[in-house]
């Protein structure tokens, strides 16, 4: 466990996590500086995040070398690279450095259920969270979904569940992070700017089953190659889930059933009594029944729940329909292979807005995965000519650019046809535009719900 007490303690990163770790550490009696790059940033801000009577010292800007004489501890926002020269040189010194998650784990109680994997993560841990909800009433749903491990772990007793969303930037610094469940849901490119190779970013991700034992549960994907090969490698109990195979022992889809079979079989229910669209939808609903299952939650209260789960904001969400056509909202698909999971969700001839800020990703398999489903496709942001240019070589020419965002926005709704989707799937990241995919997708259904 971390001992912070009294301890000198750096935490890199002002945002919500950032601010969120500096309140647990002054809690436990550390003494804080809160540092950020950002030399924009307005102190006075910052110091209202912490609240009244917090005592952290707040640094921005240039890093100043003196600090590295006096720290025990740097604890890393997940926006934090652990490659930046500033981090590389506290950890040369030999102190350590960890993230918000070990941070949190350290102080908080119960048990932890814990979700990582490209796409699917936020639908999979809130239909999770809203499972054991309805199973007990100590739940909080924390991580990479908005709400900091850190800020719940005040809270948590002995009787406590975590249902927790990790990203591979959490999942890099992790010690002894120990979930109870874990799942891993798939494996696909995403953030090589940051990690650089595909090897180190599913690595990160592996870190989640790192610590569990023979008394725990990794479930697993069993339709990807590199999650199906993962369950020969860790320590705990691999339950498989799969929408393509009838599995001897796992959670499967046969004949539009969802089936829990560990040992005896039993049906989950049929997925056209979903309220969520596609087949990786059906996917994540096995993920998080799976995982409420093997923690022992009775199958009658998973069932419950399923049934009830409509979706998550940004993620396929519909929004309106207007003039007969079906406006979905899918700001939530930030990487090409997300961006296709909607594509195959829609059942009517789509007009599509792709394009943002560029993660180093290729845009070639989305484009072929239109399958003539796109009637256009409608490019804005940074990345709107590297599509383009993709979009020739696999021979669609379909598409128009747009200049900004309410612009091709009202390209889309002119376009339309009565009996078409207008589908926001932009398969990019929104930071060349907005802040997060959430305002981007809040905007999204502002300009909609106006026209």
């Amino acid at each position: 466990m971390l001992d912070v007490k009294e301890k000198q303690v750096l935490v890199f990163g002002s945002g919500i996590s950032g601010t969120a770790a500096v309140r647990l550490l002054e809690k436990e009696g550390a003494q804080v500086i809160l540092y950020d790059g950002n030399e924009k940033l307005d102190p006075e801000k910052v110091k209202e995040q912490l609240g009244e009577g917090s005592r952290a010292r707040i640094v921005l800007g240039a890093f100043p070398e003196e600090l590295l004489e006096t720290l025990d501890l740097l604890i890393l926002s997940p926006g934090v690279p652990t490659d930046l020269p500033v981090v590389e040189a506290i950890a040369s010194r030999g102190i350590p450095v960890t993230g918000e998650v070990e941070l949190a784990y350290s102080y908080g109680k119960g048990d932890v259920l814990a979700i990582t994997g490209t796409n699917g993560k936020t639908t999979t841990t809130t239909l999770l969270g809203e499972i054991m909800k309805r199973y007990q009433e100590d739940v909080f749903v924390v991580g990479n979904i908005g709400n900091p491990y850190t800020l719940a772990a005040m809270e948590m007793t002995e009787h406590s569940i975590a249902v927790a969303e990790m990203s591979s930037f959490q999942l890099e610094t992790i010690r002894e992070f120990h979930p109870k469940v874990s799942a891993i849901l798939n494996f696909t490119p995403d953030h090589l700017n940051r990690h650089h190779t595909m090897e180190a970013y599913v690595e990160a991700k592996k870190n989640i089953a790192r610590n569990q034992t023979e008394d725990d549960y990794c479930v697993l994907n069993y339709e990807d190659e590199r999650t199906r090969e993962f369950g020969t490698q860790v320590k705990a109990q691999v339950l498989y889930f799969s929408s393509r195979h009838k599995l001897e022992r796992g959670i499967y889809l046969d004949q539009g059933s969802i089936i829990y079979k560990n040992p005896e079989k039993v049906k989950l229910c049929d997925v056209k009594e979903l309220q969520i669209l596609g087949t990786h939808n059906y996917e994540n609903v096995m993920a998080a029944a799976g995982m409420a299952a093997v923690y022992g939650v009775p199958m009658e209260v998973i069932r419950e729940a399923v049934l009830a789960f409509k979706g998550v904001e940004h993620r396929i969400e519909f929004v309106a329909e207007k003039q007969g056509v079906a406006y979905y909202n899918d700001s939530k698909g930030t990487n090409p292979d997300a961006a296709i999971k909607a594509i195959q969700a829609m059942n009517r001839p789509t007009v599509l807005l792709g394009g943002g800020y560029d993660k180093d990703s290729e845009y070639t398999q989305w484009i072929r995965a239109f399958d003539g489903k796109v009637k256009k496709l409608i490019l804005m942001g940074e990345t709107r000519e590297k599509i383009a240019k993709d979009a020739e070589k696999c021979g669609f020419h379909d598409y128009v650019m747009a200049d900004g965002f309410e612009e091709a926005v009202r390209l889309a709704a002119g376009t339309a046809q009565p009996g078409d989707a207008v589908l926001l799937s932009p398969a990019c990241a929104s930071w060349d535009m907005f802040p997060n995919y959430e305002v981007r997708g809040e905007k999204f259904k502002e300009i909609v719900n106006s026209l």
